[in-house]
């Protein structure tokens, strides 16, 4: 019941907080590598290489290195991962080199048994300027359940 619950709670913080991303633009896509890793119950942390591909480009046009943590319930383990976001801000011309850089805050859930999918919405970067919303379901294999808060911190390779 609990985990229904949380679950519950989750999505609602998702959808929530897509609501709030059509006030911003599209400005391309973050893809993530995520390695694998083991969830301690009460929350986890993963290491992340990224790509920035803005709207028109074909090869990436920035790297970022990154954490992903999770509060909250998160039990099983995952192998290595990819998530894709929209990158949503302001305005159309609100990147520069490095300016999603930063700090990042949302909700997540996801659920492995062999195959498994999750979604996360996260806000922050530059002066909180960005959203990063799931463009495709997160992929992973493991068995594992994860529910809470994540904190995502990009930064760039100089850093």
């Amino acid at each position: 019941m609990k985990l229904i619950t949380a679950t519950a709670l989750a999505a609602t913080a998702l959808f929530s907080t897509a609501a709030h991303a059509q006030e911003k633009v599209e400005i391309g896509r973050l893809e993530c590598t995520v390695e694998g890793g083991i969830g301690l119950i009460i929350g986890s942390s993963k290491d992340a290489v990224c790509s920035f591909y803005d709207s028109e480009a074909a090869e990436p046009v920035d790297v970022y290195y990154g954490k992903v943590n999770k509060v909250g319930l998160d039990v099983g383990f995952t192998e290595e991962s990819v998530i894709q976001w929209l990158v949503l801000a302001p305005s159309t011309d609100a990147y520069s080199s490095g300016s999603l850089a930063g700090q990042y805050v949302g909700a997540s859930a996801e659920v492995s048994l062999g195959l498994g999918a999750g979604a996360n919405v996260l806000v922050g970067g530059s002066n909180d300027g960005f959203m990063l919303q799931p463009l495709s379901v997160q992929g992973q294999t493991g068995i594992n359940v994860a529910v809470g808060i994540t904190g995502f911190q990009l930064r760039t390779p100089t850093e």
